[in-house]
């Protein structure tokens, strides 16, 4: 087992009193450095950001270099470099809900450098704008002033699919800034779908404004050599383009001069911002992300980043502390850490942008599965973070795909699986797509939908989001009457497993799904609908509870003896207050559950060692003490400090070896939040925020 990291030096403390310092120590699997939406996306996937180049969040390389020159030597803090240049001795790494920060220490002097993306969900401004924030914090660690110069080179590997994509640059003029982009010589624009799949339209852009800065655009390589040689850069800008990415790495390379660093902390900082110009096509129509609703250009956007960008980072550094202190008070400290290692990814693997009035729409992508778009059962498990921190953004996730189910061409009477393939939300391609049943999920999304609806609801206590959509809810509500008790043969958001009859777990979303629809139907006044179907899934759960039961558990399958699986979907009673399952059942299956525990983890079924990093979660949020909360958060912890597979973070692994079965850097790691959304006063606290 690797030993626990050590703190900080004690110098460093009161400069950096903050979460990221105090959290229980944590190995990231891998590390969010630029985690903006599913383009721009940039991580480390080792223990050391010197160990080895960059990449995006697909394992392809995005190598972001960074160098430091302290008193003559050059030193490595990010990226490796054939041309032998040490690697100043990393200290420390910490991931925090918005931040991330590395520790060096050495030659005299020690720097924290931070990657910021200022993803604080109730400020849909910042949320949306495609902008990290680069900071080095420097300061002398013998009393001794050392000279301090520091490099940065992103290369146009961010800005292609592939690096034989030709990229062309140039220098922007604005003010007395320095600002560099690149971008793909081509430009075709959402002319890609898929996958494993990177942006090659729109432009990267470097941008400071910090006394000392010098820029040009120039090969990586060289850039470097220039540096080591006497700390500045190539003399001018290389305008040898266009040419492929991959060719002599042509790079935005800066240098900033820190003068004499003393015992007084000396902060420098530049902003990485990705202007995609369009982000999401939407039944044919494409849209602006949400920041440039109003007009809004690439100059407006770095303006902005560098005029507010020290308080922006504040506000993030209090956000941090705050949320870091209320998730270990919902869970404890390692509930916290695990949250926040999923805080900044679940959220860049969505995209918000905005309709034709301005309204916020955000699309998920269904990353390393299969690249759908809109996909309704990862809205499901992603939701709580959305519910818990703004539900503007909840709504904004709901909204286009019951904009979708409201066309003539939708003509199943049950919900749609996906709206296409990021980023084309031009109708749903699962299962055959619009044209057949074949393996499509509809129990599973129509309950969906109705507890996410709902869901909204009680947050806003209203069903005033329902009301537009209310046939196509009503029609979902009839279908899980009929089909949803004991489900016929067919898949669920757990397809990897196979298709499934006479599922439990489903059995119960579906239950939950109608008592939903009886909530809604009762806060929209429907005083008939809400009778009908509350006595309805009443009485289903009582049925279920005698088809499902298996001595001292409830079964896989309503037909299989001898079979378990995780019960999640039961959250949601609790959550929306349906009460429509006795609490004895919840408590016989954790106590079940806790007997099926593995080194890893509970696995997702009986059928296999595998499990749900999400439905772990949700299922852990069913007990009724901390303790038994402890059990299930425990061995996901050591799984997260220990697994063998260095990805940004998994939702699909198995528990006895710790390795990744599928899947990685999903949305869906926002489901961990649910056990901060199931504590009432800490919920109502951080929703309320979102409203002012």
């Amino acid at each position: 087992m690797p030993q626990p990291r050590r703190l900080l030096p004690a110098l460093f403390v009161a400069l950096l009193l903050s979460p990221l310092v105090s959290a229980q120590a944590v190995r990231p699997p891998a590390a969010p450095l630029v985690a903006v939406d599913p383009y721009f996306s940039v991580w480390s996937f080792a223990d050391k950001l010197t160990d080895e180049g960059t990449r995006h969040w697909t394992g392809k390389p995005q190598p972001i270099g960074m160098q430091a020159r302290v008193d003559g030597k050059v030193v490595r803090l990010a990226g490796r470099d054939p041309g032998r240049v040490t690697a100043l001795e990393q200290v420390s790494v910490a991931v925090g809900p918005t931040t991330t920060r590395y520790e060096f220490r050495g030659e005299g002097v020690g720097i924290s450098l931070d990657f910021v993306t200022p993803a604080m969900p109730h400020d849909l401004e910042w949320v949306s704008r495609p902008v990290t924030f680069v900071r080095w914090t420097l300061r002398s660690l013998d009393g001794q002033p050392h000279q301090v110069r520091l490099l940065l080179t992103a290369p146009g590997h961010l800005a292609v699919n592939t690096t034989d994509q030709r990229v062309v640059a140039s220098r922007v003029k604005m003010g007395n800034a320095q600002v560099l982009r690149i971008g793909s010589q081509e430009q075709p624009v959402l002319a890609r779908r898929g996958d494993d799949v990177r942006i090659d339209w729109g432009y990267l852009y470097v941008a400071s404004r910090d006394a000392g800065v010098s820029s040009v655009v120039a090969p990586q390589n060289e850039a470097w050599a220039t540096f080591a040689r006497d700390g500045s850069l190539p003399d001018t800008d290389d305008v040898d383009f266009p040419r492929p990415a991959g060719t002599r790495t042509p790079s935005l390379a800066f240098v900033i001069d820190a003068g004499a660093v003393g015992t007084e902390p000396v902060v420098r900082q530049v902003v990485l911002a990705y202007d995609d110009l369009f982000s999401v096509e939407f039944l044919n129509r494409r849209l602006r992300p949400y920041w440039r609703r109003n007009g809004a250009d690439a100059i407006a956007l770095l303006r902005t980043a560098l005029d507010e960008g020290p308080a922006v980072v504040e506000r993030a550094r209090q956000y941090d502390d705050e949320l870091m202190r209320d998730l270990e008070q919902a869970g404890g400290p390692k509930y916290a850490a695990l949250a926040a290692m999923a805080h900044r990814q679940a959220l860049a693997a969505q995209k918000i942008v905005a309709d034709a009035d301005g309204t916020p729409l955000m699309f998920s992508k269904e990353n390393f599965s299969n690249g759908c778009i809109g996909t309704v059962d990862v809205m499901y498990p992603a939701m709580p973070q959305l519910l818990l921190l703004n539900v503007e953004l909840a709504k904004a996730t709901l909204k286009p795909v019951l904009e979708y189910a409201t066309l003539p061409r939708w003509k199943f009477p049950f919900a749609p699986h996906d709206l296409g393939t990021f980023p084309l939300a031009n109708g749903q391609v699962y299962g055959g797509g619009e044209r057949t049943e074949e393996n499509q999920m509809p129990v599973e999304e129509s309950a969906n939908m109705l507890i996410l609806v709902d869901a909204v609801a009680s947050i806003e206590g209203t069903a005033k989001f329902a009301e537009p959509y209310w046939k196509q809810l009503a029609a979902w509500a009839d279908f899980l009457a009929q089909k949803g008790l004991d489900p016929e043969n067919q898949l669920c958001t757990d397809d990897f497993a196979g298709h499934l009859a006479r599922n439990a777990n489903l059995s119960v979303k579906a239950i939950v799904g109608l008592g939903a629809f009886a909530d809604l139907s009762r806060r929209a006044g429907r005083t008939v609908e809400a009778a009908k179907y509350s006595i309805m899934a009443k009485d289903f759960a009582r049925k279920w509870i005698e088809m499902a039961r298996d001595g001292d558990h409830y079964k896989l399958t309503f037909d299989r003896a001898g079979t378990w699986s995780q019960k999640y979907n039961l959250v949601w009673d609790r959550l929306l207050a349906l009460n429509l399952f006795p609490p004895d059942v919840a408590r016989a299956e954790m106590a079940y559950y806790k007997t099926k525990l593995q080194p890893y983890g509970l696995p997702l079924d009986s059928r296999r060692t595998y499990t749900k990093l999400d439905w772990e979660v949700w299922t852990a949020t069913l007990a009724e003490n901390r303790a038994d909360f402890d059990a299930f958060i425990d061995p996901m912890f050591r799984w997260m400090n220990e697994t063998p597979t260095r990805v940004p973070l998994t939702d699909w692994y198995d528990t006895v070896s710790g390795k990744q079965e599928g899947f990685q850097a999903r949305s869906v790691v926002g489901g961990v939040f649910i056990k901060m959304l199931a504590e009432p006063a800490l919920a109502k606290k951080w929703q309320a925020r979102a409203q002012r």
